[in-house]
């Protein structure tokens, strides 16, 4: 798909070793290279019991599950966006994402102190909201008074334009990000063509101690309220016990886990809501040779996600040949469920539903 989240925060809020849990995480998985691809981009496993569901009554060679890019964005400091730090470069490289993994620290004390002196989540997303925001307000400033001329002619779609634009700049001149905003279908294809950083979604994490690894404490309870602002959501981690997990062999990692009372990592909950927050859902193909989650985005046709099988598939597509995990659950085998009428025969128009297992036909 191509499709990237980036992992911003401040300097020292532990991104780079959720960046490095992540990619050491996915690189155990077998059958997929999931490790770091350049210093600071790594595939990542999504994490999916289906699959497993799948392999229980159809046998297979190799399991390859769906897949997320994941960007270790530099840690931005304030006054970025007047050039301080990295300044544009970072800019740069979140412009390029198309979500984002926002980190933030929810935990006192270690050797690490805080780039501020104190620990203060509230703090620390204005700090990155307003640099962002300040980063924005340049090209949606640019936009409006060039819109704004053209509405001394009378252009009609000049002083919509305008109009919304204005609203942009407002928000963004209080430090705001735009996705906060009530947008309408039409104004949202406007501020998206403007490719504005706050215009991004965004999911929080809360990089907890060991002693809160489910966020309870009050720390992460201010990125909660935060976040119910602009209708996000948070993942509570702790990096360190992550990166500990990420390290062991798969049985040490389940006496771990199950000792802490954790059904699975933080990081496999992170990465499927990464993938929600792409926009993104998968359906499965099963065969004797490999049973594999594919990407597609949430409304895709069939036609369309059998284009990304093989390009050819979508011109060439004939029907699609669809049953869902209950089916194969209830019948065991794809015979059965066949015989019991269960297979179903959709067309072109058919839009594909997250976790349908599925054959194509096409002419191809």
């Amino acid at each position: 798909m191509g499709l990237e989240v980036g992992i911003v925060g401040l300097p020292n809020v532990g991104k780079s070793t959720l960046f490095n849990a992540l990619t050491a995480a996915g690189a155990l998985a077998a059958n997929y290279p999931f490790a770091t691809i350049e210093p600071n981009v790594g595939i990542v496993a999504v994490p999916d019991d289906r699959l497993e569901v799948i392999n229980h009554f159809q046998k297979t060679e190799k399991i390859i599950p769906a897949a997320v890019r994941i960007v270790d964005i530099a840690g931005i400091v304030r006054g970025a966006s007047s050039g301080e730090g990295l300044g544009n470069k970072f800019l740069t490289h979140i412009r390029e994402v198309d979500a984002i993994l926002h980190v933030v620290r929810c935990f006192e004390g270690g050797e690490i102190l805080h780039v501020e002196g104190s620990v203060d989540p509230t703090r620390d997303i204005d700090t990155i909201d307003t640099e962002l925001a300040l980063a924005d307000l340049e090209t949606v400033t640019a936009s409006y008074d060039r819109a704004e001329r053209l509405t001394r002619t009378g252009d009609k779609e000049a002083i919509a334009r305008a109009e919304i634009l204005k609203k942009a700049k407002v928000q963004l001149n209080d430090g705001k990000p735009v996705r906060a905003l009530d947008w309408t279908p039409e104004e949202r294809i406007l501020i998206r063509g403007l490719g504005l950083i706050t215009a991004k979604k965004v999911l929080y994490v809360a990089n907890v101690a060991e002693d809160d690894i489910h966020g309870q404490g009050p720390l992460v309870q201010k990125v909660r309220e935060r976040a119910k602002l602009e209708g996000g959501v948070v993942v509570p981690v702790c990096g360190k016990l992550e990166s500990e997990l990420s390290e062991l062999p798969p049985s040490d990692r389940k006496e771990m886990l199950t000792s802490l009372d954790m059904a699975e990592p933080a990081l496999a909950t992170l990465t499927r809501e990464a993938y929600k927050l792409l926009g993104l859902h998968s359906y499965f193909t099963s065969g004797p040779k490999e049973i594999r989650a594919w990407t597609i985005p949430l409304g895709a046709t069939a036609p369309q996600a059998a284009g990304v099988i093989h390009s050819d598939f979508e011109k060439s597509f004939i029907r699609a040949e669809i049953y869902t995990i209950d089916d194969l659950k209830q019948y065991k085998t794809e015979g059965a469920i066949k015989a019991a009428g269960k297979l179903r025969a959709e067309g072109k128009g058919y839009v594909m539903k997250d976790g349908d297992i599925t054959h194509f036909l096409t002419s191809a």
